[in-house]
């Protein structure tokens, strides 16, 4: 009988490792989907903050050109100190007077306002906003480019899983078959030679498995990369990997591509940018009215120098530019190249759009072809398999027959594996060529 200070002791220590346990089943548990692997990938990569913190500062400086627009207001409150000062004494019997004094007081309040810049102020602001959206669809573009790095190294997890799972299948078939031949040994049937040569294929398929063991732990080191978490050994992934073909428009995909791709945004940002630039440059040399009014109080006033009283000022101001050296003619130059470069970029970067979505049509269109070829191939490689095997089991073909068939249709699987991932891939290439967005819930449930 235990006692009960040794029996609370045991119940404590029972509930720890129930809950130790349960919390290793959640974590192992615990795996990751395309659409969260993706959403993960987003919300821990660095580079979407600093493009955020980028379309903060741009809207920070949308913000204080707005200022522009609005009156400023200064306080100023100053003390000067003259010494000597002029005095004038207008009878050599009359005392002599001064004309300021020695200690100068002023506080004053200044408001500024202008009533009239010939669009200054608004080609200053919308090229501020011009500037922002550009930094906007930069994090679309940064986006995209993760969210595709993400798809794809999921997808060849899944590739190099499967892959393993073939190997494993050629392997397990070989030994079978080794086992056979052991007793045909033993019965005097076979020779130690067909054996060696059996564990010669099982050693190769073997060594092709570590290859593949090799490439699954680097692509987990290039998740954890995603992910930013170096401590990761294995990120657990799960989905499937199957062929589901899906119809194709040529015609409408380009038009998608044409309509959402963000290097076409961000190309049209580019020009409009430049325009902006070029009419707040236009605007730089044009006169400006504005107006302004102090008030406050200092001293200094006759008769009583010292004695401290309100005062005002109030002022109109026209102010015209007459000649700078040519540099606004030469930022005009400048900027009309700006313009010119843009829309040549423009045309490039649509250009570039449509040779990205017929490649991406010509590589589904390749795998599809694949895909029927392996599977027919499969088919061939099974049935050339046991037909082998009848033969040399009725001493009428070789051991070499079976081991050259049990490598075809590995290699068969293989290539329809092969085809599976480049179709997939081939999808999310299209996708990416027409801009659509997998980062926001419009990915297939995989």
């Amino acid at each position: 009988m235990l006692s009960r200070p040794q029996f609370a002791a045991s119940l404590l220590m029972l509930g720890l490792l129930t809950a130790a346990g349960a919390a290793q089943a959640q974590v192992l548990s615990d795996s990751l989907t395309l659409d969260g692997t993706i959403r993960s990938v987003l919300d821990a990569n660095p580079a979407i903050t600093t493009l955020e913190e980028e379309v903060n500062a741009a809207t920070s400086r949308v913000t204080q050109s707005r200022g522009g627009f609005l009156p400023q207001i200064t306080g100023t409150a100053t003390y000067t100190r003259i010494d000597p000062v002029v005095q004038v004494q207008l009878s050599p019997d009359a005392p002599a007077f001064q004309l300021a004094p020695n200690n100068n007081y002023d506080a004053h309040i200044t408001l500024q306002y202008g009533l009239l810049d010939f669009g200054k102020k608004d080609a200053t602001y919308n090229l501020a906003e011009s500037r922002r959206l550009t930094a906007v669809d930069q994090i679309n573009v940064t986006r995209r480019d993760l969210a595709y790095s993400a798809a794809q190294v999921y997808y060849n997890i899944l590739f190099v899983r499967e892959s393993i799972k073939v190997q494993n299948a050629q392997i397990a078939s070989l030994q079978q078959h080794k086992r056979e031949m052991e007793k045909r040994v033993e019965g005097g049937v076979s020779t130690r030679f067909d054996v060696t040569t059996t564990d010669v294929r099982i050693t190769q398929a073997q060594n092709t498995k570590i290859d593949l063991e090799n490439q699954l732990r680097n692509q987990q080191v290039q998740l954890a990369r995603l992910l930013h978490k170096p401590e990761y050994v294995d990120v657990p992934v799960r989905g499937t990997f199957a062929y589901q073909p899906t119809a194709v428009d040529l015609n409408q995909a380009l038009a998608q591509a044409t309509e959402n791709r963000p290097e076409v945004k961000l190309a049209r940002d580019a020009e409009q940018t430049a325009n902006l630039n070029l009419k707040l440059i236009e605007r730089a040399n044009t006169p400006t009215l504005g107006v302004g009014a102090q008030l406050g109080g200092k001293n200094g006033y006759l008769p009583n120098l010292d004695k401290f009283r309100p005062n005002s000022v109030g002022v109109v101001q026209f102010s015209v530019p007459i000649y700078d050296g040519g540099r606004n003619k030469n930022q005009r130059v400048e900027a009309q190249a700006n313009i010119r470069g843009s829309q040549a970029r423009i045309q490039d970067t649509q250009e570039q759009i449509r040779a990205d979505v017929r490649q991406a049509v010509n590589n589904l269109q390749s795998s599809t072809a694949r895909y029927d070829n392996a599977q027919l191939q499969i088919s061939q490689a099974t049935d050339a398999l046991t037909r082998a095997k009848a033969r040399y089991r009725y001493d009428v073909g070789t051991n070499l027959d079976v081991l050259d068939a049990e490598t075809s249709l590995a290699q068969a699987r293989l290539a329809r594996l092969q085809a599976i991932y480049n179709y997939t891939l081939g999808q999310y290439q299209l996708k990416r060529a027409t801009g659509e967005q997998i980062w926001a819930g419009t990915a297939p449930a995989k």
